[in-house]
């Protein structure tokens, strides 16, 4: 049946299906009341657009409006071109000004100090021992926070001013960048000590804050001397350790000591540290802080490991350092009859500097030896990886000549073995050493240098003029001034010698001292590089493992940068004192060519 036949109003909405009899075709078209029931009215529509329009355009003026200041709250201008408008800009000006000032505050952000600036921190009025290479600024310096000293990181650790060099936002941070060097090599736990100095327990509270936020697990040990802390990464197995510590230098210092995989950071690892602090590059975590003790340890061991065969009345001089707990109660199991000296542990060193190479800091341990007719004197430095004696008759060997009295008794134990020293060491040394059935090697001056080259060669004794000497024979290869003292009283008491005996079965030469001549920390490596290039020694063999070295058949001299302070050193010896003032006179000629004031001061 049709319905409606021929009307084709409304066709956009008409549906067709195909029929079963060929070539038909059902179309429907809807009826006009319907069509009309469903069509929406577009007034309406177009209403509700026009109304959501002006509620965004109105909203806009508002915001512009509010951002607009009168001319009496804008700052003066010192472009004569900017206008200054009496009525509220429109809403195109209003941009325009607005974005305006956000290109003006990013100009002034480029132009003001940045938070992340190097602070290079001016060179260290002290010196110390020469060890470690002062880094220069670089474009990585840009990224530095202010406080962190650059001049600080050091070739083989962590140094400066207390208060101005390590700051509690440098030491968090330092915290945070071993933490997080740690987590990238798969540790997972460190071991922390302090020494005596009034600075360490704030330091501590940093580095511990700095750790422990990276997710590294610490094993805090208190007050320690840095040989124990050395000690208690073997004994407990843990090869990663920070020690807070100035060492040698004056109480007003202070730094860092950091092992990682039983090996001590120099150098190039130092310097990645101090770059990973710039770029902000740290782990996340939550540490955990445990407690322990290492001191009963450390004293068994040694009593167990070192036999001293007669009583031997021995002053200890611990010079109110890390080891003024220790000492006594170590010598005394030992089967000494000890007489402590400066052993009370205080940080502001009231009685003598921390350094006791410097024969003038041995003048109360003389005296004490003297009174008390002592066969010793032993004296360490700050945190006791340095050894200092003095002898019966009130002598202050150096420590390369103590070196050669331990060295000919290891070698007669160990025919044929490596025994380091470094650059500032007397000619003598190797000479005796290969005398005795020894192998010398000459090295870098640094205790990480010299622990790395024990492990390296597996040298069984190793000195450095500064007083550090290491043990691998019955130790562990670190330096260690307690335990070479124990050793140098087995070596007297077993072979029944005196200290001034064992020192007169060695020649001495005439020598210097160290000589420090001050110098800007900048200049410092400049001015000895120039030096290996003008210098016209023709007749010298030339070593430049640490500086320059300068062999003459009549005797040698030395001239090298310090790495702890701002100061270049220099040392001679010869086979006489004519020869002697000769080579100084000759260094003293090539350093005027270079700066006249520097010759002058030598």
């Amino acid at each position: 049946m049709v319905v409606d036949a021929g009307r084709q109003a409304y066709t956009r909405y008409a549906q067709s299906r195909s029929l079963s009899v060929p070539g038909w075709t059902l179309k429907v078209y809807p009826q006009t009341p319907l069509v009309q029931s469903l069509q929406v009215d577009g007034t309406l529509l177009w209403l509700v657009c026009a109304l959501c329009l002006a509620l965004v355009s109105a909203s806009h003026a508002i915001f512009f409006l509010r951002s607009y200041r009168r001319p009496s709250e804008v700052p003066a201008s010192n472009n004569a071109n900017e206008q200054k408008h009496d009525q509220p800009l429109s809403l195109a000006e209003s941009l325009e000004s607005k974005l305006a000032a956000q290109r003006r505050r990013a100009q002034e952000s480029d132009d003001s100090p940045n938070p992340f600036v190097v602070n290079p921190s001016p060179p260290l009025p002290e010196v110390g021992d020469p060890a470690a290479k002062t880094p220069t600024a670089t474009e990585d310096d840009a990224a530095a926070p202010a406080e962190l000293a650059v001049s600080a990181f050091r070739a083989y650790d962590i140094r400066g001013l207390a208060d101005r060099d390590l700051s509690d936002a440098t030491c968090l941070a330092i915290g945070k960048a071993i933490g997080s060097e740690l987590l990238e090599r798969g540790q997972s736990k460190v071991l922390l000590g302090r020494d005596g100095r009034l600075s360490s327990p704030r330091i501590r509270e940093q580095l511990v804050g700095g750790l422990l936020s990276t997710g590294i697990d610490i094993v805090d040990l208190g007050l320690v001397a840095t040989p124990m802390l050395n000690f208690a990464c073997r004994d407990l197995n843990i090869g990663n350790a920070v020690m807070i510590t100035g060492s040698h230098s004056a109480p007003d210092y202070n730094g860092i000591k950091i092992v990682m995989d039983f090996s001590a950071l120099s150098a190039d690892d130092i310097q990645a540290l101090r770059q990973r602090i710039q770029r902000e590059d740290f782990a996340e975590g939550e540490g955990r802080l445990e407690n322990d003790s290492i001191e009963q340890r450390y004293i068994d061991r040694i009593i167990g490991d070192v036999v001293v065969a007669e009583t031997l009345k021995v002053v200890v001089d611990a010079g109110n350092g890390a080891t003024a707990n220790v000492a006594p109660p170590l010598f005394d199991e030992l089967g000494c009859q000890v007489i402590p000296l400066f052993c009370e542990v205080d940080g502001r060193f009231p009685n003598r500097p921390p350094d006791p190479t410097v024969s003038d800091n041995l003048s109360a341990l003389r005296a004490a030896v003297a009174e008390h007719e002592a066969d010793i004197g032993l004296a360490f430095d700050g945190d006791g990886d340095r050894l200092a004696v003095v002898s019966g008759s009130g002598l202050c060997p150096g420590a390369d000549e103590l070196l050669l009295v331990l060295a000919e008794d290891m070698i007669s134990r160990n025919p044929g073995c490596e025994i380091l020293f470094d650059v500032k060491c007397s000619r003598v040394l190797p000479q005796q050493i290969l005398e005795l059935g020894g192998r010398p090697l000459m090295w870098k001056c640094g205790h990480s240098y010299m622990r790395r080259k024990m492990a390296e060669t597996g040298a069984l004794l190793g000195g450095e003029y500064s007083g550090h000497i290491y043990f691998n024979e019955r130790w562990h290869g670190f330096d260690d001034g307690l335990y070479s003292a124990a050793r140098l009283l087995e070596c007297l008491s077993l072979k029944g010698l005196s200290l001034d005996d064992a020192l007169a079965q060695h020649p001495q030469l005439p020598h210097t001292p160290e000589l420090i001549v001050a110098v800007e920390d900048d200049r410092k490596f400049a001015i000895v590089d120039e030096f290996a290039k003008r210098h016209h020694f023709q007749d010298a063999k030339i070593d430049t493992t640490d500086g320059v070295r300068a062999e003459f058949r009549h005797g040698w001299g030395l001239i090298r940068a310090s790495n702890t302070g701002p100061a270049i050193t220099l040392r001679f010896e010869a086979d006489s004192e004519t020869a002697l003032e000769s080579m100084r006179q000759r260094f003293r000629e090539v350093l005027g060519e270079i700066d006249p004031d520097l010759a002058n001061s030598l």
